[in-house]
């Protein structure tokens, strides 16, 4: 080897050894959740019944709805699309380090006459006739990896197939999310318009009341006016959640990819499901489960593969081109045929461009810590949600114990004055008053059931339920 290789290789070490930077993501995480877990011993849910959590709500519609969507929705199937391009991508890359080459051919056929001077009668050396002239070679040009670039675009490779995979999974797994959300809200919302309808029914016949006292004289105009006003307000609320019930029944459709549906297609249940137990999990699993912090794990390996092609970059590129041919030659009366093949070799060492591979490599060195802080942020985010989930769910749980507590006691009162209106004890507005009240906290029990029904699911998500997690490999590929 001579000098000048010498010195090359030796800057190449230098630099890399200056480049090379050493990085480890912070995955620590608590030993538990600071929020409140005790749930009874029969009510723990299995890993399994995790990855299909939408079926502990025990809600056949829910169940259909859910697969509908992760089959047929446009998120889902653009999910899907995006997974094949990052698979293709992946063996592209791969390929470029096979031989390389194309085959050409050519073909001449040439009729002369000669019209004038010395003809020549020689059989190949003729000037009159027809001549056919074909050929065919295939040159090939074929890269030596003597340093383990291929290794490191495979590195590269996997971790963009793992996080287009992981993409995949978090796609689906928020989309079941979304399809249970919004279908939660919409049974709350129809409750609350079957309650809303039933306060208008109550005011009116108060406003018939109060206008039967204003005719005899038994109540003020400032009476009737405000029964008026309050009957304005719950006919205002009604046709305020008919829209909202129609928005949703909408938004519902189009989360399972029949957005041009009428509204009707979708029927809405008026009997809110009982929340379901959340699984006892450690922080830990988290790392396993969840798809965005395994696809923020996957890119590290994408971009650490990258980061070794970015050093490789320095070293000497041994190519060979190899090539073979066939040549024909046909004249009147004579006939040459040629075959070749030859075989050559180049070697490249960059020296001018070191100034520019340095600036790549310290780029690709800043984008492969990016990757390690994004996975850091990935974990701490998804601990965040988990804890948070289950600190609000814990508080819903305990507002609907208040609630029902409520309910009935005001359900009783509604139902005792009832009787003693029939009994004649009291009149009816102190009926309707009673009932109106019960209305009124039955509103608030739904309102609070579904959104603990609706944090349900968002603790089920951030616990990384609803994508099959034990079909997966390992993140072997990421480190």
């Amino acid at each position: 080897m001579r000098p000048a290789a010498y010195i090359a290789l030796g800057l190449t070490g230098l630099v890399l050894a200056g480049c090379a930077t050493p990085y480890k993501a912070n995955t620590h995480l608590p030993a538990g959740y600071e929020a409140p877990q005790t749930p009874a011993a029969d009510s723990l849910v299995s890993p399994a019944q995790l990855e299909t959590w939408w079926t502990q709500f025990g809600d056949p519609q829910l169940d259909s709805l859910i697969a509908e969507a992760l089959k047929s929705s446009p998120d889902a199937r653009s999910a899907a699309a995006r997974l094949r391009e990052a698979q293709a991508t992946a063996g592209s890359a791969l390929i470029a380090f096979l031989p390389q080459g194309n085959g050409a051919g050519s073909t001449k056929e040439t009729h002369t006459t000669q019209t004038s001077g010395n003809k020549i009668t020689i059989p190949g050396f003729s000037n009159n006739g027809q001549s056919d002239t074909s050929s065919a070679n295939l040159n090939v040009s074929w890269e030596l990896d003597l340093f383990g670039r291929i290794f490191a675009v495979a590195k590269a490779a996997q971790g963009d197939t793992a996080a287009a995979r992981f993409n995949y999974e978090g796609t689906r797994w928020s989309l079941a999310a979304n399809v249970a959300d919004v279908y939660f809200q919409t049974q709350g919302l129809a409750i609350q318009l079957a309650d809303a309808r039933e306060t208008v029914r109550i005011q009116t016949e108060l406003q018939r009341i109060v206008d039967t006292k204003l005719a005899r004289g038994l109540a003020s105009q400032a009476d009737t006016d405000r029964v008026a006003g309050d009957l304005s307000q719950a006919r205002s609320q009604a046709a305020g959640l008919e829209a909202e019930l129609q928005a949703a029944r909408r938004t519902l459709l189009v989360l399972i990819g029949r957005g041009s549906d009428l509204t009707s297609a979708i029927d809405v249940h008026t009997a809110l499901p009982a929340m379901p137990p959340i699984p006892v999990t450690v922080p830990g699993e988290l790392l396993a489960r969840r798809p965005d912090v395994r696809e923020a794990h996957a890119r590290i390996a994408s971009q650490v593969g990258r980061l070794t092609y970015s050093e490789l970059a320095f070293f000497p590129t041994f190519t060979l081109t190899p090539g073979i041919g066939l040549s024909r030659n046909s004249q009147t009366g004579f006939l040459s045929a040629t075959r070749f093949w030859s075989i050559g070799a180049a070697v490249s060492q960059p020296v001018l461009s070191i100034p520019r591979l340095l600036t790549d490599l310290k780029a690709q060195n800043a984008r492969t810590e990016q990757a390690f802080i994004a996975y850091e942020k990935a974990v701490q985010s998804a601990y965040g949600d988990a804890d948070n989930a289950l600190v609000r769910l814990d508080a819903d749980g305990r507002r609907i114990a208040l609630l029902t507590d409520g309910e009935a006691r005001a359900r009783r009162a509604a139902q005792a004055g009832q009787t003693r209106y029939a009994a004649g004890l009291d009149d009816l507005q102190t009926s309707l008053g009673a009932e109106q009240s019960w209305r009124a906290v039955r509103t608030q029990l739904t309102s609070a059931q579904v959104q603990g029904l609706r944090r349900a699911v968002q603790t089920y998500k951030a616990l990384g339920g609803g994508w099959p997690a034990s079909s997966l490999k390992t993140d072997k590929e990421a480190h």
